[in-house]
Formats: C-alpha cells, structure tokens, sequence
C-alpha cells in the first residue's frame, strides 16, 4: 500500500483560484472558507518514540544539496541542540502538530534520529524506475520494523507517476515503511516544487524565492515534510485519515498550498523573507537553515496549523 503526495489538491486550488477571478482582490479569497475536515483515528499502528530515519541518495547530488535534506532531517528533532540561539519560528516547533496526534491516540511522542546514509551514484536499476524498483530500493536499505527509509532520486532519474500523478509517496514494505521524493527540476518544478516556481496553471504569478537557493531541492523538502506527517501519523494505512483508506486524506496533504496564515487558493500565505537572498521561509533548523514548510491539520483546533 502506498499513498501519495498527489498534485490534484493543488491543481484544484490553482484552478478554483483562476475562475474565480484570482487576478484580483485578495479581499475575495481572504473570505474563503475550507471545506470540513475531520481525520479520524482507525487504531491502527503509528510511528512513535524514537524512529531511524535513513536516507537513500539515488543519482548524483552536490553536497551542498544533500546538507539541506540533512539539516532539515536533523532539525525534526525536539531535543536537538544544535539549533542553538535561533528562536522559534523552528523546524521543532512545526513537528510539534505531530505530538497532537500521538497523544490523542496514546502513543509516545516521535522523536526522529538521522541513521545512516546509502548513495547509488551510479544508478543501480537505471535512469527509469518502476515504483516496484523503488520498493526493492527501499528494501535494501531496511526492511525491518522501527525504522524509515528516505528513497531521494536526482534531477535526472523519471520514476513511475511522477509528474503526471505525484510528486512522492510513502508506502510499507511488511512491517518497514519508506518514502520516496524526486527532485522536480528539470522535469515538472511548475507541479512539485511550486511556489518557488510557477505554476503550471493558473495565474503565473511570480515565484517565490527558494530559501536555500535550489528549486529542486527546496522543492523536495515541501514533499519530505508533507509525506513525513502522513508516514508517521498513517503509517500502514489504518491510522489518521479522511476519505477512502485507499486515497486518503492525510495529516499534511489535508492542507495543500498553505504555508503561512492568511492562505487561500492560489496564495500560499504570510511568511518571512530573507533580505539578504530573497528566500521565503517561515522555519528556522540547525545550522542557521531556513525552509518553507506545509501547513499540517491540527486535530486539536480543526484547522490548518502553521508556524507563522
């Protein structure tokens, strides 16, 4: 089983946004009110206490980009203390929603710790994967229970459905679950890595400012961070969702195109600029790092959470 960051919410919104007159006011869409939602909790397993995370490099990455993925990873962490003097908004804070849900079922917190690292720089199964090579892919790294895979494919490497259906997934492999993202660059940034590039539809307004400077890689920490929530809070499918068990609604996905307060179809919300780059940003991890982080249901107030 596997679920999937699918670009149908966005493309919605985008369209909703584009026949309503999006060009316009932002009065309008200021007034506009999100449709219901309600993920229950179908007592299946989750992801608690403390949980390996290790990272698969599929392809060639520079190692300027594999520290972005890394920081953020390492920034999940409640307990990290390497994020220094930086005050909230933080990396933490945002994965704090997550804490919501673990306690609303019983369950231990989650705490996130960076295993280890695997790189194929010389693309083991090919430039084109079947989502059964990424499975294998996954397999190779764990296959064990208590642990989760990162499955990250370069700029140059098409993988079934990408672009066309998603822009990454999770999935489970017995009792070992993975997640796979690809870097959307070169392939379809207007789908996965909006808003730091235009759209594909909808008004083309101009993109937002990556906060780390690399498109395709800020792009996969939208992804990461979305697919993670729902990894952790609907691991194998019976946990937190809305919707048919085979097409859920999840934690982050419930909250498509929102990252900072004020969001509506189209506008992705308030959030912070860094003067110096121009990057948007509304969290600050380890090392100084900024990203731009998906809003995620809270199941304690019903609405869309973010961290600004």
């Amino acid at each position: 089983m596997e679920h999937s960051r699918t670009l149908s919410p966005l493309h919605f919104l985008i369209f909703l946004c584009f026949f309503s007159f999006c060009y316009g006011s932002r009065n309008l869409f200021s007034l506009y009110k999100q449709p219901p939602i309600s993920l229950n909790y179908h007592n299946g397993p989750l992801l608690e206490g403390h949980l390996r995370i290790s990272l698969l490099w599929y392809g060639k990455f520079t190692p300027a980009q594999k520290s972005i993925v890394i920081d953020f990873v390492t920034s999940l962490d409640q307990n990290s203390t390497r994020i220094g003097t930086i005050k909230a908004p933080t990396v933490s804070n945002w994965w704090r929603t997550v804490d919501a849900y673990m306690e609303k079922a019983s369950k231990k917190k989650t705490h996130l710790v960076l295993s280890d690292q695997i790189s194929d720089e010389n693309y083991s199964m090919g430039k084109i994967l079947k989502k059964t090579q990424v499975s294998e892919l996954a397999s190779r790294v764990n296959s064990k229970p208590g642990g989760l895979t990162l499955v990250l494919t370069a700029e140059d490497v098409a993988v079934e459905g990408f672009c066309m259906s998603n822009c990454g997934y999770h999935g489970r492999l017995d009792q070992a679950v993975f997640i796979w993202v690809g870097n959307s660059v070169t392939q379809c940034p207007g789908q996965c890595a909006w808003p730091f590039h235009q759209p594909v539809y909808g008004p083309q307004t101009k993109p937002l400012g990556s906060p780390n400077g690399d498109v395709g890689v800020d792009g996969m920490i939208v992804n990461i961070a979305s697919i993670m929530v729902g990894t952790v809070t609907n691991p194998f499918g019976n946990g937190y969702y809305q919707g048919s068990a085979g097409a859920p609604m999840e934690a982050a996905s419930a909250c498509t195109g929102m990252y900072g307060k004020g969001a509506y179809p189209g506008y992705p919300g308030d959030f912070l600029v860094d003067l110096s780059t121009g990057g948007s940003y509304n969290a600050l991890g380890v090392n100084g790092r900024k990203h731009l982080l998906p809003a995620i249901f809270n199941p304690n107030t019903e609405e869309c959470s973010t961290v600004v």
